[in-house]
């Protein structure tokens, strides 16, 4: 076998190995391994006689990285092919570009050292890729424990950088004890010290099945139904009118309206007639008129539902950069909303705040618009730039001074982001979504599934309302107690907890990633310097 042969099968293999272990149905335990061949790859590369090291070295960790990114999420073909192409081969290339700038800093740092530095610029990269404009969060290591909720309790103290921690420790562990016994026939070594890393694996594990334990039970007193209208998108969603919407809504809610309920949850967008509702003068709208006539029979229950609004600006210059130019003079700015009603109450909205790349947001508009265009991705609905706000805010519940986080969709999967929301008190997790365009695919599984991640990070009940599905009560342990069939018209009642205690991770955050930034800054500074690069023996 030629040696670009093996190359070329090394880089495969990291890929195969990191898709095969990620939910719904992976094998979790391949993540621990799964980027071994790539290290063994660069390891080669950099010892063998042959030039363009560093090309090289980008060529197959970009291949690996695809395989990873394509067969993880091949399911975003459901916007268009173009999307799913730009998606995976851009994030591709962030990856591989991390990796090269890890294999140029190892030739200039001490062997430990170069590792150290790899597993904390792989977290650094994670962390910038939550905050910056090019977002997608799905492939950060530490989701890939969604499903095994028993191995991540721990997540109260760390979020998902913990879980990145673990799993970029055990890859490097594992590489340095198989590269000192390679081509040894004895091993009996190598299983000695394969015990270290074991342990690493199992202790954690115990550890969160003791904490599991630890989280009490909260006096479930919130009483909740999950409308799930299982409403088309591409085809019917944005062509009928709000008052149809609601009329829908009241036939399929009011038979429940007897059971005294405290919430009913609607799904992202629920209201999402034309262009919307006009923003500045919702209060003063019919939707809001009708929806306070529906809510009188019902005053002790807030409505929380999706809703789009938009404000228009007559003026030749944009009013901001998320203004959209409907024709010459005349501007529109959109905004995916949650709205909370509750009758002879003022309406409480909040406004999408992590927004999709390439749907909702153009990445680097500044730059990339002159460029491109008002280039975006169709998947359902406004193809527009949305408004965000700066701060989370909750809904007030008056009647049971519960405050309940709305979060729309994408923002589920951002764990530091949704603590704030528990810091402006919020006493459970109310999660409004639009799993439609995924299809039947992992893709909206996947989404449900980091959702949990949230709920353990902070110790907060999850009532989680999704137009096609997956709508669900989760628990305060990460536990999906009920659960709706995807692609089904129903609604789901159950009750949740209150809950108002902070867990270490809602008070302080992402500290794994900040101190990994720190460290990469500085070992980065270092191999600028030189100034721990091994000296070679004469």
């Amino acid at each position: 076998m030629s040696k670009t042969t093996k190359h070329f099968l090394l880089s495969i293999g990291s890929g195969v190995l990191l898709s095969a272990s990620w939910p719904i149905h992976g094998i979790t335990l391949l993540v621990f391994v799964g980027l071994i061949p790539l290290l063994y790859l660069e390891d080669r590369i950099r010892m063998d006689s042959q030039n363009i090291k560093g090309f090289r070295v980008f060529l197959y960790s970009y291949l690996s990285f695809l395989v990873w990114n394509v067969l993880t999420t091949w399911w975003l073909v459901n916007s268009t092919f173009f999307g799913m192409l730009f998606a995976n081969l851009c994030n591709s290339l962030f990856y591989a570009l991390v990796f090269l700038c890890f294999s140029w800093t190892k030739g200039r740092l001490a062997q430990r050292s170069g590792y150290l530095f790899f597993i904390t610029l792989w977290i650094a990269f994670e962390k910038l890729h939550l905050i910056w404009d090019f977002s997608w969060t799905w492939l950060t290591l530490g989701n890939v424990f969604s499903e095994k909720i028993y191995w991540i309790q721990w997540y109260e103290y760390t979020g998902v950088y913990g879980g990145s921690l673990w799993v970029l420790v055990l890859n490097v562990w594992i590489f340095s004890i198989l590269k000192k016994h390679e081509g040894s026939r004895d091993f009996k070594p190598l299983t000695r010290k394969l015990i270290g890393p074991l342990l690493l694996i199992a202790l954690p594990i115990a550890g969160s099945i003791y904490l599991y334990q630890q989280v009490t039970d909260g006096k479930k007193n919130i009483k909740v139904a999950l409308v799930q209208p299982n409403i088309d998108p591409y085809n019917t969603k944005y062509q009928v009118t709000n008052a149809a919407f609601l009329k829908l809504w009241t036939e399929q809610t009011k038979p429940f309206f007897k059971d005294s309920l405290d919430y009913i949850l609607s799904p992202e967008t629920y209201f999402a007639e034309g262009y919307g509702e006009e923003l500045k003068v919702y209060p003063k709208s019919v939707l809001h008129q009708a929806l306070q006539d529906e809510l009188a029979s019902i005053p002790k229950t807030q409505f929380i539902s999706g809703i789009q609004y938009y404000n228009v600006y007559v003026q030749e210059k944009a009013p901001s950069l998320t203004a959209n130019l409907v024709r010459k003079g005349l501007w529109v700015e959109y905004y995916n909303s949650a709205l909370g009603e509750q009758y002879n109450q003022k309406p409480q909205i909040y406004h999408k705040s992590k927004l999709v790349v390439g749907v909702e947001n153009m990445p680097l508009k500044s730059v990339l618009k002159p460029l491109l265009g008002d280039l975006m991705l169709d998947l359902g609905g406004t193809v527009a730039s949305r408004v965000t706000q700066n701060r989370r805010s909750v809904f007030m519940h008056p009647e049971l001074k519960e405050k309940a986080a709305p979060i729309i969709c994408w923002e589920s999967i951002f764990g530091e982001f949704v603590t704030d929301y528990v810091k402006e008190g919020a006493t459970f997790l109310a999660v409004i979504s639009n799993d439609a365009w995924w299809g039947e695919t992992p893709g909206h599984r996947q989404l449900l599934s980091y959702t949990r991640l949230r709920a353990i990070e902070t110790r907060r009940d999850i009532a989680r309302s999704a137009n096609t599905g997956i709508s669900c009560i989760i628990d305060a342990r990460g536990e999906i107690l009920k659960q709706t069939a995807y692609n089904t018209k129903t609604v789901l009642t159950g009750t949740i907890s209150s809950r108002d205690t902070l867990s270490f991770y809602v008070r302080f955050g992402d500290i794994i990633a900040r101190w990994a930034s720190f460290i990469t800054v500085l070992f980065f500074l270092l191999a600028l310097s030189g100034r721990l690069k091994e000296k070679k023996s004469v």
